[in-house]
């Protein structure tokens, strides 16, 4: 048998190998699980939706828009819990810090009377890294865990939101340029927040994998001591992380201020807790140094598809809170068990 007689026989057994190896790289890759998991979700809710259109209009254009302007907003928000968690840190006050921002934007703006708006959006993320600031301090200089700095400072925020608000939605009109420039439509169902989520997740894609502090992000969070035996300023990096995650949060509040046109002083509720959830389901490690930025994303558009879905069949909203529960102790265990067959 010549060479080129043996090439079809050859040729299957490379593809098959070819094909495991691929498979075999998807399962290891920290977005891998979710990815499968959300194509298989889409597909069962497109069938469904095709078979029942008129009860399950999960493929309706006006339903398509609403999870198109919806996603990124929780999707920006967990991109910067994400970065923070990969640090090997928490931070609980992003919800009300996203409520706490844009809170300051709106008093400070006052319809046009006030400071330009520009300005006032400045002292909104101004305002979001002080609050960071102030959890990197309390948690590093005094080796408190993060998780109880960051939850007394969430009660703080949200007594002093409600305070200063009087429990009144502050209402304001950005006008008509930065409400196009930030949440306007595009073309069809794709809106401005899609091309915002993705240029976030780009610049986070490029500080964690292509920057030395992303790197020193990773190393910290998997082994902080042997970070330190390097020569990683430990304290820098979960610093910049912790004014990133909360930046963050105030971003989205922003997204979510102008589309709406206000601020209300208990939106953000249990925010912090569907951020930690898009980060666990994306693969990141809660103890921190594993994870990645497609995860996030994907993380966010699978909890919201599930959101929508519940909403679709006029599910109780528990339910909601039930599925969450749920699913950040599945995916705790199930990337606890890959990382140690990894």
């Amino acid at each position: 048998m010549t060479a080129v007689d043996s090439e079809p026989a050859v040729a299957p057994e490379a593809r098959r190998r070819g094909h495991a190896d691929a498979w075999q790289r998807l399962k290891r890759h920290p977005a891998g699980p979710i990815l499968v998991i959300y194509l298989v979700t889409l597909a069962l809710c497109a069938i469904f939706g095709l078979i029942y259109p008129d009860t399950f209009a999960f493929l309706s254009k006006e339903n398509v828009i609403v999870m198109f302007k919806a996603i990124p907003l929780l999707g920006i928000m967990s991109l910067g819990v994400g970065v923070l968690m990969i640090s090997g840190e928490f931070d609980l006050s992003v919800g009300a810090v996203y409520t706490f921002g844009p809170m300051m934007m709106a008093i400070a703006f006052l319809d046009g009377t006030g400071w330009p708006l520009g300005l006032a959006m400045l002292l909104a993320v101004v305002a979001a890294a002080g609050v960071a600031l102030i959890n990197a301090f309390v948690t590093l200089r005094f080796e408190i865990p993060s998780f109880i700095t960051t939850l007394g400072m969430l009660l703080v925020l949200r007594g002093g939101i409600r305070w200063v608000s009087d429990l009144q939605p502050q209402s304001f009109y950005p006008g008509d340029i930065t409400e196009n420039l930030l949440t306007g439509s595009i073309s069809g169902v794709l809106s401005a927040q899609i091309l915002w989520l993705i240029g976030f997740a780009v610049a986070a894609y490029v500080l964690l994998n292509r920057h030395r502090v992303g790197n020193q992000m990773f190393a910290v969070g998997g082994n902080k001591e042997a970070a330190i035996s390097v020569g990683i300023d430990v304290t820098r990096v979960k610093l910049i992380a912790f004014v990133i995650c909360a930046v963050a949060a105030a971003v989205s509040g922003i997204f979510t201020a102008v589309r709406v046109n206000s601020v209300s002083p208990v939106q953000g509720f249990t925010l912090e807790l569907q951020a930690i959830a898009v980060c666990v389901v994306g693969g990141l490690f809660l103890f921190g140094g594993r994870g990645s930025i497609l995860g996030i994303v994907l993380g966010a558009a699978f909890l919201y598809t599930i959101q929508d879905i519940l909403l679709l069949i006029r599910a109780p909203g528990y339910y909601f809170e039930v599925f969450v529960g749920t699913i950040v102790i599945v995916a705790v265990a199930l990337n606890t068990w890959l990382a140690r067959r990894g």
